[in-house]
Parts: C-alpha cells; sequence; structure tokens
C-alpha cells in the first residue's frame, strides 16, 4: 500500500502553507499505519490546463500521473478560497477527467480500486461545501470513498488565524484525520484483496 497527497495550496514551495501541514499530518497518520506515502505540491509543478492526460510542451501532469495511478490511496488537500477549493485543486480534478478515457482489458478505470480522501483548511466555514465538491469530482473519476474520508479546519469566522499558527493540532482534527486514515487504508485493502468486477 502506498499514499500520495497532493497539496493544491496557491503557494509554491517553501512558503508555509497550512494545506501543506493538515496533508503531512495525515501521511503520518498512514505511516503508523505501516503505510508510506509522499506529499507533492502542486504548485511546485508546470501542470498545464487541460482534460488530457499529457497536454504536451513541459506538461508536468504525466510524471504526477504516474504517481497518482502508483499510489492505492490519493489525498486531495486544499484551501479554502471564495468558498470554494482552489484552483490549483480545480486543476487537478480537471486533468483527473481524462481517467474516464482510460481503462483496464477489463473495461475498468485504472483508478477503480483506488481510495481517496480530503484535507480541507481555511479560515471560514465551506469545509462540507468543499468537501462535497471533492468527494463527487473523485468518485465520478472512478476513486472510491471511505467513510470519514475527509479531516478538515476552520476557523472562528471573520477571524485571520491560520491552521498553521495553531500552538497544537485541535484533538477534534487529530481524531477526524486518524479516522480518514483508518478506514481509508481498509477499504484500499479489501479493494485489492477483491477488485470491482469488470464493466
Amino acid at each position: 500500500m502506498r499514499v500520495l497527497s497532493l497539496v493544491c495550496s496557491l503557494s509554491p514551495s517553501p512558503a508555509r502553507s497550512s494545506s501543506h501541514l493538515l496533508a503531512d499530518q495525515v501521511t503520518k497518520e498512514f505511516d503508523r499505519l505501516g503505510v508510506p506515502g509522499d506529499v507533492v505540491r502542486v504548485a511546485d509543478h508546470d501542470v498545464r490546463p487541460g482534460v488530457e492526460t499529457d497536454m504536451g510542451d513541459g506538461d508536468a501532469w504525466p510524471a504526477l500521473r504516474e504517481k497518482v495511478l502508483a499510489a492505492d490511496i490519493l489525498i486531495l488537500a486544499t484551501p479554502i478560497w471564495l468558498g470554494h477549493p482552489s484552483s490549483i485543486c480545480q486543476r487537478v480534478l480537471e486533468r483527473l477527467d481524462a481517467e474516464l478515457s482510460e481503462s483496464d482489458d477489463e473495461g475498468r478505470l485504472l483508478t477503480y480500486g483506488k481510495v481517496a480522501g480530503v484535507a480541507v483548511v481555511g479560515n471560514e466555514d465551506g469545509a462540507h461545501k468543499v468537501s462535497a465538491d471533492l468527494f463527487q469530482a473523485l468518485n465520478d473519476v472512478g476513486f472510491s470513498l471511505a467513510p470519514g474520508a475527509v479531516t478538515y479546519w476552520v476557523g472562528t469566522a471573520m477571524e485571520g488565524t491560520d491552521y498553521q499558527d495553531l500552538d497544537e493540532t485541535p484533538e477534534s482534527v487529530a481524531s477526524t484525520t486518524r479516522t480518514l486514515a483508518v478506514n481509508a487504508l481498509h477499504l484500499a485493502r479489501r479493494l485489492a484483496a477483491d477488485p470491482y468486477p469488470a464493466s
């Protein structure tokens, strides 16, 4: 089993990022379960707009797509901007749309059997709306979702505190992060042992 977290912060490295922090915490939970993982900040790569697996001309998505297809579990970590996932997260979803045209010898999408989860941070209410948007999109392109497939933190309304600036992780967030990791791993193991039937 392997997990890949795609961090959809608008800021490239080495800028601090609450989304990256939460993705790191999710990855640590998987590591405690014996599952290695990678965290990739998408803004560090030249992912071109489009809905193909390779948009050519230096497009960085094909290399990231290889990582997605090599992973058993995909985590999308995004901030909330104007009540929505970041534009980089939307671009990742648009690039994943190409998977609808890719299938194995039995007609199954290459993403079938892979599990997805979501990590959301923001300084306003909206984590449920953002996770609902991502759940639908990820399911549309072939990923499966376990119960409790999201962990999130949103600050008090009308305040400017970032998740990365908290003195410690709230227990409610830590508990939800553990649930995400445990349930996603359980589902991934079940799907690996008993794949979806041919389409």
